[in-house]
Formats: structure tokens, C-alpha cells, sequence
């Protein structure tokens, strides 16, 4: 339990010794050296990259672990990609709950019935969802697939409760028609997917803005302004999807621009899933920074920077932990946290004042102490209670977020338990009384939750200063290998 803000960690006085990822080519020059068009030449070319078919396969990168601690990247469509191990499994993943059985020549399709909530009911912002499946030669999988009228569609593992009957408790909800339905698989592989059933959620008189008890906001339009508004943008990139670099795949993720008290650049705050593949050993490539696209003119996320009120940047480089480099999900959660570096010249296009990016938007400050935590008093007039802030994928464009008490998980990360941001917000930031605190980092494959890393007693400060130092044309620039792995005290 913590009371009272101790002093500045010594870390953060501590310098990092550096181990720079190789490249064949040679590395960019400095941008205050070199000229601005360079830099101009290469932000183009990654605009012009990000294509309307591009955008659109974009995918969040979606970190969760399920109850048995196995990693997944968690898809659009909600299924489950295990992480670092190859493989697919859909409908939220194999049940550990799944009634034994074999294949064989069953050709019978799985029977649903008893789907709750039913057509034309009402619920509040957290509901139990439930559904009877039955099948005479056993279930492998059984899922819930939920859609707000108008958004994407989001699929969450159910777990048996005995006597047939299925069950998944979500919250989250926010006020409007919705729709859902099931998806069953039999050990033969037949599927039953119903039609979908029509809803309505209702929060009034229970919860706030999004849902929750009290004061806990479980996942909620952003309504509080700046500095908040102008500083948390989606961040746009790509990853591999083989070890060999051949062939890459798009994903979005969030971050903030941080007051960095530097000349020369601009340093963005963000997840180290958001900016260094783990499992391919790679740093991401094509990245595109969008701040404030809530405010955005157009339909949704888009690659038009003209469209968006403050334009688009493109970072030069990123910064992360070595130890996040040399593990894979989730043995490296403690050092899930990174670092975006822009140049003040020609990363800019579309609206806006462009220049240094600190400068056109506004920043927030990066806290190394540690944060109020489990401090025995509930709801928002608490010193623990705490805002994680992000572009949830299924809200698009929306800036979502939520908010509660702060406890922990485990030895590693913070933890807010009853939040209900979606993919797309990792990377964004956790906010207590005006400063970060952490970034949202994963959460579980059937419960609501958002985990962050403490940026208090770890080595994030060093891989901070490391993004506000490093010189730019110490870094490689091929694709894979434009960051810094940042090798530092413990």
C-alpha cells in the first residue's frame, strides 16, 4: 500500500551502456545536419505507404494471456493467435472447459438455444452473457461474438457452468443497440453460428459514462479535454511475420508525446509490443503517428493527413529494454514499455503548424515514482484513482477510456480490473493526478482488465533518457533493425 510519493528513483540518474541493432546500410545522418528534405522524402514515402487497403488490414496489437497463462495476439475478429509459438486457434481458443469427445463421422451441428441476453432485452454496463450448446459427440469451443450497432464486432471465449449452459461476464458497455452471437464447434469440427440477437444497453442509474460502479468508468468517450486530446495519437506501423523479414503485416497501436525537455525532437511513450516484435526479432517499420485523430473529418482511421486536425508525423527510430529483445511474451511483461523518437524536421504533413511535434501538440510529463496504489479509499476523489487513456480499435476513431482505483498484478505491473478498453489502445497511457504512470500493456482472454508496468523502480527511465540522447545517425535504418536496444541497470 502507498500513501505518499517518495523521492525520485536513482535510476533515473543512472546512465544506459547501449547495444544498437546491425544494419547493412548505413545509418541516417542527423536531421539538423543533413537537411530537412531528407527527412521530408522518407515521411512521405511512409504516408504514401499507408494505402486505404493498407489501413484498413491494419490490426491492433492485441496482447492477452488466458487463465492458464498461455500468450495470444488477439485478432479483430476475436480469435486467438498463439503468441511466439505458431498456430491458430478460433472462437476465442480451445476451452479448457470443452466436453471430451471424438470426430469421427459425426456430421450433427452443435444445438444452441437459451441465448441470453434475449432478443429485445435490456442491460446494464456489465452483463453475464449465457447460451445452452449441446452436441451428443462433444464441444470444442464455444464463443460469444458482440457488436455495437455501427462498430466491429468483438468474439470472447465462454466457459462452461455445467448443465450445457455457457457463460462469459463482460463489461464495457455503452448505451445504444447492440447485437450478439454464438459461434460452437464440435470435436468434428461442424459449426453453429447463430443469427444474431438484438439488445439494448442502458447505463443510466448505474455507473459512469461507460459503465461501472461508483466512479469506475469501465470504457468511455474521452470528454476531458486537453492535454490529454492533442497528445495521445495512433500509431501506425508494421511488423513481420516470419523470423526471415519476408513478409509483414500492419498494426495499430496508441501513444503520447511526452515533455521530454529536449531540442531536436520529440519523444513519444509507448508500449515495447508497439514497437519491437519479440517473437521475429524485429523493430517495426513504416511508422505513422496521428495525433488527435478523434477530431479527425473523415469516416474513420485513415492514411489522409489532411483530414486529421494536427496532420501526421513519422518517427525516426524507437527505443526499448534489451530484456524485452531477448525474451518473447509474457516472460518479458516487466519491460513492456518504449519509447518513439521524432525529428523537429520534416517528419510533419497535412494540418497543422508542424515543426517539432512537442511543439504543435500538447505533452504530459513521464512519472518515475511510484504512484498511489491500493490506498484504501474508493472512486475518483482518491489519490490511486487512475485514468488509462487510448484508440480502442473497436470505437474507431474515437479517443476511449477508463477509469478506477489502481491496484496491482503480480510483482510487475499495475492493474485496473474492471476496465474495458479494446485493441488498438495498447501503448496509451495511464494518467495519475496529471502525469503517466504506466502504458496499457495486456489483459486476459475471457475478463474485463488492463495491466500496465511500473515505470517506478524499473529501468523505463533509462530507456527513457536513451530516446532523448541517443544521436539519430547512430541508429541503422533498415527495415527490422531502426531502433535502439537499451541495455541497462536493473
Amino acid at each position: 500500500m502507498s500513501g505518499s510519493k517518495p523521492a525520485a528513483m536513482r535510476l533515473a540518474a543512472l546512465s544506459c551502456l547501449l547495444t544498437l541493432a546491425t544494419a547493412s546500410s548505413p545509418a541516417l545522418g542527423d536531421p539538423a545536419s543533413r537537411g530537412p528534405e531528407l527527412v521530408r522524402a522518407e515521411h512521405g514515402r511512409v504516408v504514401a505507404h499507408w494505402t486505404p487497403e493498407r489501413r484498413a488490414a491494419a490490426a491492433p496489437r492485441d496482447l492477452v494471456l488466458d487463465p492458464r497463462g498461455q500468450a495470444y495476439l488477439r485478432r479483430p475478429d476475436g480469435t486467438l493467435e498463439p503468441y511466439g509459438r505458431g498456430g491458430v486457434e478460433s472462437g476465442g481458443g480451445a476451452t479448457p472447459n470443452a466436453k471430451p469427445g471424438g470426430g469421427g463421422g459425426d456430421t450433427t451441428f452443435p444445438a444452441v438455444s437459451g441465448m441470453n441476453p434475449a432478443d429485445g432485452q435490456t442491460i446494464g454496463a456489465s452483463h453475464t452473457f449465457s447460451a445452452k450448446v449441446t452436441d451428443a459427440g462433444g464441444l470444442r469451443s464455444v464463443s460469444f461474438s458482440i457488436q455495437k450497432s455501427g462498430g466491429r464486432a468483438q468474439s470472447f471465449a465462454a466457459s462452461s457452468a455445467g448443465s450445457d449452459v455457457w457463460t462469459a461476464s463482460l463489461s464495457g458497455f455503452t448505451d445504444g443497440p447492440w447485437s450478439w452471437w454464438v459461434v460452437a464447434r464440435d470435436t468434428a469440427g461442424n459449426t453453429t453460428t447463430t443469427a444474431p440477437v438484438s439488445f439494448t444497453v442502458s447505463t443510466s442509474g448505474g455507473g459512469s459514462g461507460g459503465g461501472g460502479s461508483g466512479d469506475t468508468v469501465t470504457n468511455a468517450d474521452w470528454d476531458k479535454g486537453n492535454p490529454v486530446q492533442t497528445a495521445v495519437g495512433r500509431i501506425f506501423f508494421e511488423m513481420p511475420s516470419n523470423a526471415r523479414r519476408t513478409r509483414w503485416a500492419g498494426y495499430v497501436c496508441s501513444g503520447t508525446v511526452t515533455q521530454d525537455g529536449t531540442t531536436g525532437r520529440s519523444v513519444i511513450l509507448t508500449a515495447a509490443h508497439c514497437v519491437y516484435d519479440d517473437a521475429n526479432k524485429a523493430f517495426a517499420r513504416n511508422v505513422l503517428f496521428i495525433p488527435n485523430q478523434d477530431a479527425t473529418t473523415g469516416t474513420g482511421t485513415d492514411r489522409d493527413c489532411s483530414n486529421d486536425p494536427l496532420g501526421c508525423w513519422t518517427p525516426t527510430f524507437g527505443v526499448v529494454d534489451v530484456n524485452w529483445t531477448t525474451r518473447t511474451f509474457p516472460d518479458n511483461i516487466p519491460w513492456d514499455y518504449a519509447a518513439y523518437v521524432v525529428p523537429d524536421v520534416g517528419a510533419h504533413s497535412g494540418n497543422g503548424s508542424g515543426g517539432a511535434l512537442d511543439g504543435a501538440v500538447s505533452s504530459l510529463p513521464v512519472s518515475f515514482v511510484e504512484p498511489f496504489f491500493d490506498d484504501g479509499t474508493v472512486g475518483a476523489t482518491s489519490s490511486d484513482f487512475t485514468y488509462a487513456i487510448g484508440y480502442s480499435y473497436s470505437d474507431d476513431p474515437n479517443l476511449m477510456y477508463c477509469a478506477e482505483d489502481m491496484t496491482t498484478e503480480g510483482t510487475a505491473n499495475w492493474w485496473l480490473p474492471s476496465c474495458g478498453l479494446s485493441g488498438g489502445s495498447s501503448g496509451g497511457l495511464w494518467d495519475q493526478d496529471g502525469s503517466i504512470v504506466s502504458v496499457n500493456s495486456w489483459g486476459y482472454t475471457t475478463s474485463p482488465g488492463m495491466a500496465g508496468p511500473k515505470l517506478n523502480g524499473s529501468s523505463a527511465s533509462c530507456v527513457y533518457s536513451e530516446a532523448k540522447t541517443v544521436p539519430f545517425g547512430t541508429v541503422p535504418t533498415t527495415a527490422g533493425d531502426a531502433g535502439v536496444k537499451a541495455t541497462c541497470p536493473q
